[in-house]
């Protein structure tokens, strides 16, 4: 068996025998170098030499999980949780009724504009999360709502929003990496729309959150009114001045990371971004210098698992790229299929569904991938936007699903807060089927079409 594939699926086995997340990545990296031939020695300074590359990463959300400690800082999560609460104790039935019906709709949409928002106009990815839904949850409890339909519409907005929308994390992975490693690769993509290339794989992601909404998950889901672990003290009361300062801090994180990405500055613009937002809220007074160690201390611990795991995750990519077992797994999967471009199309989607699985994150998939996948679409004949579609949907398989991916993470981190909310089996699996099938049949159908 090819080792990329035999690491993948040890990974993924062991995540589902309830084995924690690092050390299945750990022993799924350590399976795929020895069976490379990579012998123990080997695959251990592969796997070390990668969680260097993590560092940054985990830095990165480090930070942002500080500022997004200091902006929800103002209490505004508890106020909507209240908001909600209060409109639902209405002692009229029928206005009780009607109150829970637009409860319902009003988290949904809630929870999905903040999963798209935080990815571009207030750009803390992740860190929103066990800062909004663990307040939300004793509210979702009365309302009988399936956590795993939040799960997928979380996950619907981290993933949808960077492979379609061309701002914030969207412009790094379609601009900075996508289509900057196919030109590297010798495809010119001069003039070439990328939002055109990827508007039919991001239907199928509509799709698969259509279903998750309306079918698999609208039947009513019991869960205990357990305690909620929040990652955060009790609120301060409202105020003015705090909210407008909160709201200006996250306007100069979002415009420093414009202009830095603008300029195409060396600097990481998440860091600067959120570190200029945390400077803005301590300076003036927003977030009390008293209280500032506390707010850095409560976001780097609330973001510090899910750092940890992207680290290991950066060590089974490492070994992976050094197993050299990628290359081949991609040709001998098109050899396959020869002369069928329906067939080879579909091959090259279900590989990079594989590869992003056990990496677990999209925007280390496409420097492995696109290297290979080029010369292979210009080989089958597919057109460049054709090209283009088939790797950036390659690239964002598997995101959706993956037990390493924060996309995954993230709703769980959240969803979790009182111990009620698996994993592998409220996450992973759900976002799996209710994404990877879908997109996985639309960049199908883009490669023909296109």
């Amino acid at each position: 068996m090819n080792a990329v594939l035999l690491a993948v699926l040890v990974m993924i086995v062991l995540a589902l025998a309830r084995l924690h997340v690092v050390v299945a990545l750990f022993l799924g990296a350590l399976a795929g170098g020895l069976a490379a031939g990579m012998g123990l020695g080997g695959t251990m300074v592969a796997f070390e030499s990668g969680l260097g590359g993590g560092a940054r990463i985990a830095l990165s959300y480090a930070l942002l999980g500080a500022f997004a400690m200091g902006v929800a800082s103002t209490g505004l999560p508890d106020l909507l949780a209240d908001s909600i609460t209060k409109r639902l104790g209405r002692d009229d039935p029928e206005q009780a009724a009607r109150a829970a019906v637009w409860s319902k709709a009003g988290i949904i949409a809630g929870v999905l504009a903040m999963a798209i928002m935080s990815q571009n106009l207030i750009p803390v990815h992740i860190a929103f999360i066990p800062l909004l839904i663990p307040p939300l949850l004793p509210v979702m409890n009365r309302l009988r709502l399936d956590r795993r339909m939040v799960a997928s519409v979380l996950t619907f907005g981290l993933v949808t929003t960077y492979m379609f929308l061309p701002v914030g994390f969207g412009k790094i992975y379609l601009y900075d990496i996508l289509l900057h490693n196919i030109e590297q690769a010798g495809l010119d993509t001069e003039g070439l729309s990328v939002m055109r290339a990827m508007w039919i794989p991001a239907l199928g992601m509509v799709a698969g959150l259509l279903v998750a909404i309306f079918v698999s998950y609208r039947r009513p889901r019991d869960y205990a009114d357990l305690h909620v672990a929040t990652s955060k003290q009790p609120s301060p009361e409202l105020s003015r001045y705090r909210i407008a300062v909160a709201l200006v801090a996250v306007v100069a994180c979002f415009a420093i990371q414009l202009v830095l990405n603008a300029r195409g500055s060396e600097a990481d613009s998440l860091l600067t971004g959120a570190l200029a937002g945390l400077v803005i809220l301590i300076a003036t007074g927003a977030v009390r210098w008293r209280d500032a160690d506390d707010v850095f201390t409560q976001g780097m611990r609330m973001m510090a698992l899910i750092g940890f795991i992207m680290i290991t995750a950066q060590g089974f990519a490492a070994v992976m790229n050094e197993s050299g077992q990628v290359e081949p797994l991609v040709e001998a999967t098109a050899d396959l299929f020869a002369g069928s471009k329906p067939a080879a199309a579909f091959a090259m989607l279900l590989v990079g569904l594989v590869v992003t699985m056990g990496i677990g994150s999209s925007f280390s998939t496409l420097p492995i991938i696109t290297a290979i996948y080029v010369p292979l679409c210009l080989a089958m004949g597919f057109s460049p936007l054709a090209t283009v579609s088939i790797i950036g949907t390659a690239g964002a398989l598997g995101d959706a699903g993956s037990p390493a991916s924060d996309s995954t993470l993230g709703p769980t981190s959240g969803l979790n807060a009182d111990g009620q909310h698996d994993h592998m089996r409220d996450s992973v699996i759900p976002t799996f089927l209710h994404y990877n099938l879908p997109l996985l049949a639309a960049g199908w159908v883009a490669a023909l079409v296109l």
